[in-house]
């Protein structure tokens, strides 16, 4: 269950583009987005896959799965397999599984509350490590790099605590932010369209949630490396954290007093290779909150 946004980012590649990673780098055996089979010579397509690279291939999934009625909800193809069923029979005998976009990783939007579909991420699916590569979605450095990784190296990237690539997901949107400056500066836009938007001042009182959410956006950014949510004005929306529908939202307030689980032990001064629960209360102006989780890392040194 998706919408193919994650699959649009991957056609945006530039290094390698996409007709290059295909003719070049990788044999794409099956994408029901872009490939020209459909209907039986679809489902032949895969099944064949599967046998012929028993154990060889890496599958890259798309979408949430669908677990409330294993039998009837997300049916696809002309015999009305299961996105369960397919995912599962996938799963079984891939040499490297990776979750494509925060559906898969976490469940996305349809896991939303009140979930009606029971929709679940990929690693309910199989018991085999999954490696999560979330984003609503995902830019695109981030899919293709972490394939040409495995391809390269031969064994997987260093993953946090959520199955996440440290490469990538290592550090904070707030860590690399261009308008990073303008928080500790305590400037910060406090409405959409004030004197501060137009002077690129920080977007955290406008909901930004760039301290609470782990992904290389400020680096990377989108549609080779044009742009990306902060840079066009608008904060983050921390799409690429479990359960950010129902935890980042509304996504143009800021958390205020409201509690925020993290894994990561100190909130959001921390990286994502501390592992441990923490609850982190932002209250009050913005980067008084900053300065006492700052000082709160650095007793713990």
């Amino acid at each position: 269950a998706e919408c193919t946004g994650c699959s649009e980012s991957l056609l945006r590649s530039d290094t390698p583009t996409i007709d290059s990673l295909i003719f070049d780098y990788i044999s794409l055996e099956y994408h029901e987005t872009v490939m020209a089979a459909a209907g039986w010579q679809a489902e032949e397509n895969l099944e064949s896959a599967i046998q012929k690279h028993k154990n060889k291939y890496i599958l890259m999934v798309e979408g949430g799965i669908p677990m409330g009625d294993t039998e009837h909800f997300l049916t696809i193809g002309a015999h009305g397999k299961t996105g369960y069923e397919l995912s599962k029979m996938a799963s079984e005998n891939a040499l490297a599984i990776f979750a494509i976009g925060t559906c898969s990783s976490f469940g996305g939007i349809q896991a939303a509350r009140p979930n009606p579909s029971n929709a679940q991420p990929l690693s309910k699916v199989t018991s085999k490590t999954v490696i999560n590569v979330p984003g609503c979605p995902p830019s695109e450095k981030n899919i293709v790099g972490n394939v040409l990784h495995y391809l390269l190296f031969g064994e997987l990237p260093a993953l946090d605590v959520y199955n996440r690539p440290k490469w990538a997901y290592g550090l904070r949107i707030h860590d690399l932010c261009e308008r990073r400056g303008h928080f500790d500066a305590g400037e910060f836009v406090h409405a959409f369209g004030d004197e501060g938007a137009k002077q690129g001042f920080c977007l955290y009182k406008v909901g930004c949630k760039g301290p609470y959410t782990f992904n290389n956006c400020s680096r990377e950014r989108f549609n080779q490396h044009t742009s990306w949510p902060i840079q066009a004005g608008h904060g983050c929306i921390g799409c690429s954290e479990p359960d950010f529908w129902d935890t980042m939202g509304p996504f143009e307030e800021p958390m205020a007093s409201r509690k925020f689980d993290t894994v990561f032990g100190l909130g959001a001064d921390s990286v994502s290779d501390k592992i441990g629960i923490g609850v982190l209360t932002l209250t009050g102006v913005a980067i008084a909150a900053h300065a006492v989780i700052s000082s709160m890392q650095k007793d713990k040194e």
